[in-house]
């Protein structure tokens, strides 16, 4: 069902925005007299579709294969590879017989439309909802680095108070574009000393391989446990026979903290001898014992009892812990002040988009960091909700945008640099050539799809 619901908003989010993308190019092209023969959600690759119906002139359908769509326009060398009608002379109606800014217009119809859609997702979700963050002069306790905060140099407690010397005023800011993509330098305070740290700029690669809550994380006060998991009993198949022919066995599954005897209510005190007073006290320890067993104190109705808990091999025993809440505000902006913020954080995606992709260039950043649907569709998550849903679909938009305006044949921006330079000659390239780029174009775009593929596969085998 997880997994259905992942796939369910994935194919929502870029349905709406296929569809809405293809629309800026139909009605650029409508609004020049140059005619539209086909606008399809999804592709009828080898002529299959699974509806279709005419209007005018215009076939309008839903393909069986779900990687995009297209509108296929009259006179033009695209997708659909029509040599024959280019073959024939070309007639009033055609984007070929248009001028070279009509049909410049027409190809950035679509990325136009889809920088429109991210602002306006932005401006709404922004009107709405406002914003809410931590306030960073408000972090007491500083923070805690995980695994690749402490590889730059980050300890627990500090508090970082600049990045390239602007004042850090949202703790949110840390974990955002500006450190992760740009590889700033921080200015921190440890013991009532600045200390400048330099962020590296491959640290986008570590963010990838261990996720970025190992990057910095505001430093929390641990309360008491609030849950001590029991033990379940689980029915799995075991061997390949008796899976592949249905039988199940019954597993009951054993919880660490459950069996050494700890209760919600009790406070840890210390784990190895080791004080808590913060929850990454617990959590780095416990994780450091993975496998083994542990010596945990805690206080229960007044008195230090001990408890020997087996700490999982994945590390944990089976117990939540109780959070000191973080300090919290919350702005709302007024319609026309969400316009300004709401574009702000479209053109901020919108310029992400292009600096990792440089970063990708200059091989500063893996390519394994690019994703397929697979990846997106983990990141819009197993539960549905509403302003995640367009909050993801809006970058999902400016990201289209900025791909789309990649010079590769066979993208909207390969065309365009097709039609600058002809624009340029002062005459159109020549059908070969733009048949041949189109053909490059695909293999090129099909060898990246396979790759992105083949990285979401292996992530989900952990390679």
């Amino acid at each position: 069902m997880n997994g259905l619901i992942m796939a369910g908003q994935l194919l929502l989010g870029l349905s709406i925005l296929v569809i809405l993308h293809e629309l800026g190019h139909f009605l650029a092209a409508r609004a020049f007299g140059i005619k539209v023969e086909k606008f399809y959600l999804f592709f009828d690759a080898w002529g299959f579709k699974l509806i279709s119906f005419k209007v005018g002139d215009t076939e309008y359908g839903i393909g069986w294969l779900p990687l995009g769509g297209y509108v296929k326009i009259s006179g033009m060398i695209d997708e659909s590879m029509d040599v024959e009608q280019m073959a024939l002379p070309p007639e009033p109606w055609e984007f070929r017989s248009k001028p070279a800014w009509q049909r410049l217009i027409v190809m950035l119809g679509g990325i136009i439309v889809n920088i429109i859609v991210g602002i306006f997702i932005f401006w709404m979700l922004t009107f709405k909802y406002g914003e809410t963050y931590i306030p960073n002069d408000k972090l007491a306790n500083g923070i805690h680095p995980g695994i690749i905060g402490e590889e730059i140099g980050l300890k627990d407690g500090d508090k970082i108070l600049a990045i390239n010397g602007q004042k850090v005023i949202r703790f949110e800011e840390l974990i955002s574009s500006k450190v992760l993509l740009s590889g700033p330098k921080l200015t921190i305070s440890r013991n009532g000393k600045a200390i400048d740290l330099k962020v590296p700029e491959t640290v986008l690669n570590s963010i990838s391989k261990h996720g970025i809550e190992e990057f910095v994380e505001p430093r929390i006060v641990a309360q008491k446990i609030s849950q001590v998991d029991k033990p379940t009993t689980t029915v799995e198949s075991k061997g390949f026979l008796s899976r592949l022919f249905s039988k199940k066995e019954a597993t009951k599954v054993y919880t660490p903290a459950y069996d050494a005897g700890m209760k919600v209510g009790d406070s840890v005190i210390s784990v190895n001898g080791k004080p808590v007073h913060y929850l990454n006290d617990f959590t780095t320890e416990v994780q450091k014992s993975a496998g083994k067993t542990i010596d945990i104190k805690v206080l229960r109705n007044g008195n230090l009892v001990d408890l020997t808990p087996k700490v999982t091999t994945d590390g944990t025993i089976g117990i939540a812990i109780a959070k000191a809440k973080l300090p919290i505000s919350h702005v709302d902006y007024n319609f026309f002040e969400s316009l300004t913020v709401g574009t702000s954080k479209a053109w901020t995606t919108f310029a992400d988009n292009g600096k990792g992709i440089w970063k990708m260039i200059t091989g500063k950043v893996s390519a394994r960091n690019i994703s397929s649907p697979i990846g997106i569709a983990k990141v819009y998550g197993s539960e549905f909700d509403w302003a995640n849903f367009w909050r993801l679909t809006g970058l999902i938009s400016m990201a289209l945008a900025f791909m789309n305006l990649l010079p590769i044949p066979a993208l909207d921006g390969g065309h365009v640099v097709f039609l600058i330079v002809e624009m340029i000659k002062g005459k159109p390239l020549g059908d070969k050539f733009m048949e041949r780029a189109q053909v490059v174009g695909f293999v090129i775009l099909l060898s990246l799809m396979v790759f992105a593929f083949g990285n979401d596969i292996l992530k989900i085998f952990g390679k």
